[in-house]
């Protein structure tokens, strides 16, 4: 099994920028797909971005320029740059890791953007 920690969450006025981390350890297949998914207060966990092992990308619209997923395979972690960051993304953060049939959740790190 896989455990994912995040880290990097915090308080940031609009316009700023954070990085979020989530390092996985455990089991970990070469192969897989690795991600963020957010969650706002009374709302669904959605999808932020997702990077699979080989570096493809996916983001939701409402992020695309503004966040940049990255990961480092050698040391099992993958990145959320946010920038320009804007009240409305304020959210518990979650890394998401799958791989054949495994799908582990971290424990989420929360963003809050406000002045």
């Amino acid at each position: 099994q896989v455990q994912l920690v995040e880290s990097g969450g915090g308080l940031v006025q609009p316009g700023g920028s954070l990085r979020l981390s989530c390092a996985a350890s455990g089991t970990i297949f070469s192969i897989n797909v690795m991600g963020w998914y957010r969650q706002a207060p009374g709302k669904q966990r959605e999808l932020v971005a997702v990077i699979s092992s080989a570096g493809s990308t996916n983001y939701a619209d409402s992020m695309k320029g503004r966040f940049t997923i990255s990961r480092d395979n050698a040391e099992n972690t993958v990145y959320l740059q946010m920038n320009n960051l804007k009240p409305e993304d304020t959210a518990v953060y979650y890394c998401r890791y799958s791989s054949r049939g495994e799908d582990s959740w971290g424990q989420g790190t929360q963003v809050i953007v406000s002045s």
